[in-house]
């Protein structure tokens, strides 16, 4: 290995470990209390070194942000082998809830804080490459289904957009134990039970 290639990994590495640290201090005192000083006394560095690979706290918050929904586009990637687009969209809001349950800290960056869109509004970035993508194959997967006869009448933006939320909408309701206080009948399964109404709901579409 040459000495930039190792100096590329040091680098990398050390990024990471302030990632690491600034999402377990993001989870366990809150963005708001949480100080780039902290981060710092967290992983052992000076706040100098943190202030060279990131502008501020935002900054930091928006890469993991974008780790969270390269992982999420990930598993939807892994879906396009399923060459009918109506079952890959089943299996999309299906692996979408997987991923939601399993990292529900990380979902709740990905979705439930403003501040990684307040860096983005402030930053040069004419768009969320991460995010747009991630949905962009939701997208891809709609308009397929739509080609094949399917959603007659719909507009495929506007329908993903409803189906994304739909889905969003119901992990959200699970993670923030909303379910349970419904008093439903099986609340430990209602969350599939539900998925699966709407998959039974789209198939006569």
């Amino acid at each position: 290995m040459s000495v930039a290639d190792r100096k590329a990994r040091e680098k990398e590495a050390l990024k990471a470990l302030i990632l690491k640290g600034a999402k377990k201090l993001f989870l366990e005192k809150g963005i708001e209390q949480t100080t780039i000083r902290n981060i710092a006394d967290e992983i052992d560095y000076s706040v100098g070194t943190v202030y060279v690979y990131f502008k501020d706290k935002n900054a930091i918050l928006h890469d993991l942000h974008c780790v969270g929904f390269q992982e999420l586009g990930k598993h939807f990637k892994e879906l396009f082998i399923i060459a009918d687009p109506m079952e890959r969209l089943k299996k999309m809001g299906m692996e979408y809830i997987k991923f939601a349950i399993e990292n529900q800290e990380m979902y709740d960056l990905m979705f439930n804080v403003k501040a990684p869109m307040e860096y983005l509004e402030k930053s040069d970035n004419d768009y969320w490459d991460e995010g747009a993508v991630t949905f962009g194959l939701v997208k891809k997967t709609v308009a397929e289904c739509m080609n094949n006869g399917h959603f007659k009448g719909h507009n495929v933006e506007a329908l993903s957009f409803m189906t994304w939320s739909m889905v969003h909408g119901m992990c959200c309701l699970e993670i923030r134990q909303r379910i349970k206080g419904v008093k439903f009948t099986n609340p430990d399964t209602i969350l599939f039970e539900g998925y699966n109404a709407y998959v039974k709901m789209i198939d006569k579409f």
